[in-house]
């Protein structure tokens, strides 16, 4: 293969600038964030090879989109430097990169419920499929536990979007909602409880009426439940969350069916959704008791899976305030076919997670039995959170620029409910908890390790969104694109080469040159040579 041969010969093939940046152009194009790994191995025999700067690079051409330059441009290079290859020649595809899972030893010192969740599972992939639905599954669940967050009052739940290709495994994550079907069981028989109550003294108010005009008629019962169908129309889904104390989970297995939803006339609740990820007052009008209602902290939790392409139906660009609430997860294609006769569990894995189900009803109707109690970090775990998060902040604005910033910070206020929920977990039946629950370091170490992973999966996600977006607005305005595009140092020929890449005329890219100066964000080391200006760690924060 190509890439092997580029490493049995040890040629440096990126010792021209312009070169090494078509390179990564070429295998963005074709591999997307897969051509990462490629992009190392053809670069590493430079001299001047950075790793660091190298990934750099490969990003801004990624972040970069549509460009013209194809994997033909890859084999034109590699044929110069004398590797006779054509372009049939394909460089390892069963060789790229992965997105990463979670590291093995998370599953190593989980909490016993999550423990018996993983085990139904046949791969890594599943294996964090099962963890993060059950995780956030369970986040619709627990009573009595908050936090303090960026100085607001935050609850457990969380949003969760698994991203795959048909028939790429995500099957497995329905089998999620059986951990929490005996509570919806519950207050669906409430629901039912209520109904016939109603009905009796609609039926004594009826008959009351004849002899007492200013008999009040009875209010219509609460529907009690704990899934919430996301097909429901906006006024529909606000009086679920009312009727259920502004709690519920939706569990959906196509992410279209909300998607398509949001679309409708009248079942546009995206502005609803999008607040009840912070708790905030949500409002709508009931028509039928000509009655406005105020939800004053919704809690809702979301678990929804789908195609990529579902994602970009439901979140058409990064600008839309649900790209950065959302944990995404992307399955890696496997080609193996799996034992489909499996029988580690006899009796199929319904009755698996029926089990761990009934152990997490013990553990819910605790809870229920406790006063409300605050979740906490130590203060050297917030140090350290903080520190994570400022870093990672400063990173991704010079990689992916300020849209991706909500994304981290987010990514904190979920890093936060992760710690949250495995602490809960870890309570047994006969625990009390005392005003205060302080998370473990061995909880704290398991939710960074999570988010280490969450983190790349959602920059992929984020990178696909962009590049196939067809709305203008939100495409990168052509003057950061130029500059993200300049490398440390480069000439008045090597930023001409750029701007007519990008199809920015040569007057408008001098143009952009004087303002960047300006700017303090390039600098004329001397004539027709420019140099760009990075910021200190101290103004990065870290």
């Amino acid at each position: 293969m190509v890439v092997n041969e580029v490493e049995r010969l040890q040629i440096d093939i990126t010792s021209n600038y312009s070169d090494w940046r078509d390179l990564a152009f070429a295998l963005s194009d074709s591999f997307g964030i897969n051509g990462l790994e490629f992009f190392f191995r053809i670069s590493c025999f430079n001299p001047g090879y950075k790793k660091a700067e190298c990934e750099k690079q490969y990003f801004k051409c990624l972040y970069a989109g549509k460009n013209g330059i194809t994997i033909s441009t890859f084999f034109y290079i590699v044929n110069l430097a004398g590797i006779t290859v054509t372009e049939t020649t394909e460089p390892e595809i069963e060789s790229t990169e992965e997105l990463p899972t979670i590291p093995d030893e998370v599953y190593s010192s989980l909490p016993i419920i999550l423990e018996f969740v993983c085990k139904a599972a046949n791969s890594a992939t599943e294996r964090d499929l099962l963890l993060l639905g059950s995780l956030v599954t369970f986040s619709g669940c627990l009573p009595r536990v908050y936090g303090i967050y960026d100085r607001r009052k935050v609850y457990p739940n969380l949003y969760l979007f698994i991203s795959a290709k048909a028939s790429a495994g995500k099957g497995i994550l329905n089998h999620c909602r059986l951990l929490v079907k005996k509570i919806h069981e519950d207050l669906r028989e409430q629901s039912k409880e209520l109904k016939e109550v109603y009905e009796r003294d609609l039926n004594l108010y009826l008959t009351d009426k004849k002899k007492n005009p200013d008999a009040t008629k009875p209010a219509l019962p609460r529907e009690r439940m704990l899934f919430i169908p996301a097909n429901s129309s906006a006024t529909g889904v606000f009086q679920l969350l009312d009727d259920n104390d502004g709690k519920g989970l939706m569990f959906e297995t196509e992410g279209d069916t909300l998607a398509n939803t949001f679309k409708s006339d009248y079942g546009n609740y995206s502005d609803g959704f999008r607040k009840a990820f912070h708790h905030e007052e949500m409002s709508y009008y009931r028509r039928t008791d000509r009655e406005h209602v105020e939800i004053e902290s919704p809690r809702l939790s979301t678990v929804l899976s789908g195609t990529p392409k579902q994602i970009t139906n439901l979140i058409p660009d990064v600008e839309n305030g649900l790209f950065s609430r959302f944990i995404f997860y992307h399955v890696n294609i496997k080609s193996e076919w799996h034992n489909v006769f499996d029988t580690t569990f006899k009796n199929g894995l319904d009755e698996q997670f029926t089990q761990v189900g009934e152990l997490f009803y013990e553990l819910f109707e605790h809870l229920n039995t406790l006063q409300p109690f605050l979740f906490q970090f130590t203060e050297e775990q917030e140090k350290r959170f903080n520190n994570f998060f400022r870093t990672k902040q400063a990173w991704y604005i010079t990689q992916l620029g300020d849209d991706y910033t909500a994304t981290i910070r987010r990514l904190g206020l979920i890093a936060h409910r992760i710690a949250m929920i495995l602490s809960v977990l870890r309570i047994e039946k006969s625990t009390q908890v005392n005003e205060k629950l302080i998370c473990n370091d061995q909880d704290f170490e398991i939710t960074f390790q999570i988010v280490e992973t969450l983190i790349k999966h959602s920059e992929y996600i984020f990178l696909n969104i962009q590049k196939n977006s067809t709305n203008p607005q939100i495409k990168i305005k052509k003057k950061e694109n130029f500059y993200n595009n300049l490398p440390n140092t480069f000439t008045r020929k090597e930023y001409a080469e750029i701007a007519s890449m990008l199809t920015i005329t040569d007057k408008t890219a001098q143009r952009y040159i004087s303002e960047l100066i300006k700017e303090s964000l390039i600098k004329r080391e001397e004539y027709g040579v420019y140099s760009v200006l990075k910021p200190s760690d101290e103004e990065m924060g870290i």
